[in-house]
């Protein structure tokens, strides 16, 4: 079953130019010149219910952009959306209640007031039962280990312990649709984890669709199974992350472990040494020469150990967008 389609989505925007200094400041203010920005152009995908899918980009790609026309936020240029069988800027009660975004630069929680107060009006709004309501705030603050800090005021708050209260406040409801635009950003690597975990434990409890944008690439590894890359508006792939490594990687990682002390610069006719210190050098090979070159170095070294690895997530898309751009 299908719980979002994207047909042909564009967004376009009006920027307004002017020059520097006192002048063309002046000038602005009878005349502006403008210009029309792709902010979304012309892409197409389609997520199943149940989907954790990571939707990846450099910054400006577009992806912000497009949870926003998604969750009903912003009126596209161009296109059709389906999500839960809504038109997302239509705006109905129905469509809400079954949806959540959740920014992790952006706060719905009252400063000076206990979480458990924002939850309890989100409660109201979204016409929860008593008992509903209780039953999904004790699983939800028991997923994310905060029991015994709901009652104590935001401001008195860690960042962390504020982002698990945002997300409590974004799924008191329980919706079957939850995009999240950077639900990581500016957390520690124990909280990051802990986000982590709770939301594969919650995608998988409640079979939840969830659109995940990070440029943690950690995040996209421990969660997603499929990517949608996008750069300057535009999909450049969507498909397993898998695929992604064998499709675009072009090149593998020797990691050497040398038991005798050689020069390190001999290692640089296999490959580009990423890294050579005590006894350990890193080298990036032409994926066709591996085999090749990892014979040599076992014949030719007292090699303790030699590890071959794909190179890391972050290189990849790296090499997606740079090739894009050609």
């Amino acid at each position: 079953m299908l719980a979002i389609s994207v047909l042909h989505l564009k967004k376009y925007f009006k920027v307004y130019r002017r020059g520097a200094g006192f002048l063309p400041a002046i000038t602005s203010l009878f005349s502006r010149k403008n210009e029309t920005v792709a902010a979304v152009d012309d892409i197409s995908f389609e997520i199943k219910q149940g989907e954790l899918v990571g939707f990846i980009g450099p910054n400006g790609a577009g992806k912000t952009t497009t949870l926003k026309c998604l969750s009903g936020l912003l009126w596209p240029s161009g296109g059709k959306i389906d999500v839960l069988g809504y038109k997302p800027f239509d705006k109905k009660s129905d469509f809400l209640k079954k949806i959540s975004l959740v920014m992790g630069h952006k706060n719905q929680l009252w400063w000076d007031l206990p979480a458990v107060e924002t939850f309890r009006l989100n409660k109201e709004i979204y016409e929860i039962s008593e008992e509903k309501y209780k039953q999904n705030l004790d699983e939800l603050t028991k997923l994310l280990d905060v029991s015994e800090i709901i009652t104590i005021p935001v401001r008195q708050l860690s960042l962390g312990q504020r982002m698990r209260m945002e997300l409590i406040a974004s799924l008191i409801h329980q919706p079957r649709v939850l995009f999240l635009d950077e639900p990581t950003i500016g957390l520690d690597v124990i909280m990051q984890k802990k986000m982590r975990d709770f939301i594969a434990e919650y995608n998988s409890r409640h079979n939840s669709t969830i659109l995940l944008t990070s440029h943690d690439m950690a995040d996209v590894k421990e969660l997603c199974r499929r990517v949608i890359i996008i750069d300057h508006g535009k999909l450049i792939y969507d498909g397993d992350l898998a695929n992604l490594v064998e499709k675009y990687a072009d090149t593998k990682i020797i990691t050497v472990d040398i038991a005798k002390r050689v020069d390190m610069k001999e290692f640089t006719r296999f490959g580009k040494i990423k890294s050579a210190a005590d006894g350990k050098v890193i080298i990036s090979v032409p994926k066709k020469n591996t085999t090749s070159v990892a014979t040599t170095i076992l014949k030719k070294y007292q090699i303790e150990d030699l590890n071959i690895e794909d190179p890391e997530i972050e290189d990849i898309i790296r090499l997606v967008f740079d090739k894009n751009k050609r």
